[in-house]
């Protein structure tokens, strides 16, 4: 186990009927004018905003709610609501719904604290976060884990083509996350899949690593790769489920708080892969494709492309998480592979380009592909195979 530094502070408060708590953990932060944040209409059409506005009201805060997020979330929407915040005069930033509400709160919080400093500055280091409005959310969405995690990640629309770029900082820290299974339950059942397949591939990501040798954390890993195996396609089959439901909803937040990628990369909690999230967030940035299908569309065709670097690893992913028995290492790797391949088929996300897209991409959209994922030909991407920009075109043609 190599060193490295953990730090978790959210306040998870999971169960049915949890939601009604929400008013207690602002006020519990120091909230009194909240600025709340929630995406599409269902919010609001299922009664769930009306519901937290009046609790939260009944126990004397002050409310905006400010709705419009999308997925793959948008620096023009989060700059609206940073003026809206402003001059609200918001102490707190609540947002309800799944990574893309969250990750937007995160960027209003941080941008009504400096409101003379463009957002994107932040996201393109230009400007150092030094300070941020505390940030609470109302699950709704069992995904991208942003609920625990310091990162975020924004669109940049206003620029073309537009451009997707993440950054991690404890400023990102959720002060408490109110996690409520039920919420989760009148969700489409495309979102529901591909919310198991960012789950998974957030453990993939960090599995698949350089340095060995830590075997707790391996463990949790493989516990958390059977679990989202086992619990998503139900979840896809029966989003009512709320044994499955619960299961899904913890997965996501233990998948992306660090715990499966500890002491896998020296002195630092950084650590795991993260091609394939490259790979994909420059394709939904393109083509506003959901983030978890772009994962599934090429997450086969890289570990077909990388495997032999360390063939093992392929080998023990395999026999810990299908309990494949096959000796041959290569083997067991190639079964992995094509189990996997059939557990994102079972979620009812594609596993190719083509599938993704509704149509076989051509060699301009490839290589646009290719330029947004390498920075304009000025990034390699990876820690398992480092990948640079001739990789990438060759994965995206192989993923056709």
């Amino acid at each position: 186990m190599r060193k490295f530094v953990y730090y978790a502070p959210t306040e998870i408060v999971f169960g049915p009927g949890e939601w009604v708590k929400t008013a207690a953990e602002i006020r519990k932060f120091g909230g009194s004018r909240v600025f709340m944040i929630y995406g599409g209409h269902s919010a609001v059409k299922s009664g769930l905003i009306g519901r937290l506005t009046e609790n939260l009201e009944e126990a004397g805060l002050t409310v905006l709610a400010s709705g419009g997020v999308v997925p793959n979330p948008c620096l023009s929407t989060a700059e609206q609501m940073r003026g809206e915040a402003v001059k609200f005069g918001a102490d707190f930033i609540l947002a309800v719904g799944g990574g893309s509400v969250i990750d937007t709160a995160k960027a209003v919080a941080h941008g009504a604290c400096a409101p003379e400093v463009p957002i994107w500055d932040f996201w393109m280091k230009k400007a150092e976060i030094t300070r941020s409005l505390p940030i609470g959310t109302v699950l709704t969405i069992a995904a991208a884990g942003s609920e625990t995690s310091d990162s975020a990640v924004i669109t940049n629309d206003l620029v073309d083509p537009p451009t997707k770029r993440g950054i991690t900082t404890d400023f990102n820290r959720c002060r408490f996350a109110v996690m409520d299974p039920e919420l989760t339950m009148t969700l489409p059942v495309w979102q529901i899949g591909a919310g198991a397949a960012d789950i998974f591939m957030h453990t993939s990501e960090r599995f698949f690593t350089t340095i060995l040798g830590n075997h707790l954390t391996d463990e949790i890993a493989g516990g958390l790769f059977r679990d989202i195996l086992k619990y998503g396609p139900i979840g896809v089959r029966d989003p009512k489920n709320y044994e499955a439901m619960s299961e899904i909803m913890w997965c996501g937040s233990i998948s992306h708080v660090g715990l499966t990628g500890l002491g896998a990369r020296g002195d630092t909690s950084r650590d795991g892969d993260w091609a394939c999230h490259q790979l994909g967030m420059a394709m939904s940035a393109i083509g506003d494709y959901t983030h978890g299908a772009t994962l599934t569309a090429v997450w086969g065709t890289w570990a077909r492309y990388v495997m032999h670097e360390n063939i093992s690893r392929f080998a023990e992913f395999a026999r810990m998480t299908y309990g494949i028995t096959a000796e041959d290492p290569e083997k067991a790797a190639e079964e992995g592979i094509t189990r996997t391949e059939e557990f994102f088929r079972a979620l009812g996300m594609p596993t190719s380009l083509t599938g993704l897209m509704g149509h076989k991409p051509d060699e301009k959209e490839l290589h646009a592909f290719t330029d947004e994922c390498s920075y304009g030909h000025t990034r390699t991407i990876g820690t398992f195979k480092v990948l640079d920009d001739r990789d990438m075109l060759e994965i995206y043609r192989r993923a056709e």
